[in-house]
């Protein structure tokens, strides 16, 4: 089930027309409503939630939500970051690149925490080796839940949408980013 819903998420956001409430099951998420999120970010968040959608009570959920990283929000070439639980994410690259660090295999992790409403309960590890390497725009990074995931080296920026699996249901259904709310 965990793949099926990664797949649709994905496939999910491949439709130009994306996640926009309808009168059907399909919901838009339009590049206008992205566009407005992101321009209220930078200096504020680095992650933001527009629409976290239910796909039936036996399918969970999928988000959609932008993320803006610049240099200072990099771990500095560290081999640590963050897990989510229960999420797993694909990461479509809008502008910018970055060396992103994954890894299945860690130490010195924290206790999960119940995490947001953004990505569930998460913790933090260092890696034990893992696969660094170079993410550009238009590049599309699909990263499971379980799995150590970091920004070790951001040049200028990253900016991507991040499309949320949810098979589990940790996400709130239903949610609408007030900003984009119609």
């Amino acid at each position: 089930m965990h793949a099926r819903t990664a797949v649709l998420s994905l496939l999910l956001f491949l439709s130009p027309t994306l996640l926009h409430a309808a009168q059907d099951a399909a919901v838009d998420v339009l590049r206008e409503d992205i566009e407005l999120v992101l321009r209220g970010m930078p200096g504020v968040s680095i992650d933001r939630q527009l629409r976290v959608v239910s796909l039936g009570e036996e399918e969970g959920n999928v988000a959609v939500g932008i993320l803006h990283r610049w240099p200072e929000r990099d771990t500095d070439g560290a081999m640590t970051g963050l897990v989510h639980v229960d999420v797993s994410e694909v990461y479509v690259m809008l502008s910018g690149w970055g060396t992103l660090l994954t890894a299945t295999e860690m130490t010195n992790a924290t206790e999960p925490s119940q995490g947001s409403d953004v990505v569930g309960p998460s913790f933090n590890a260092d890696a034990i080796g893992g696969t660094v390497r170079e993410i550009h725009e238009g590049d599309v990074v699909i990263i499971p839940a379980g799995t150590l995931h970091a920004w070790t080296e951001i040049s200028d920026h990253v900016t991507y949408l991040s499309i949320r699996s949810d098979p589990h249901a940790v996400l709130p259904a239903g949610y609408v980013r007030p900003e984009i709310q119609r």
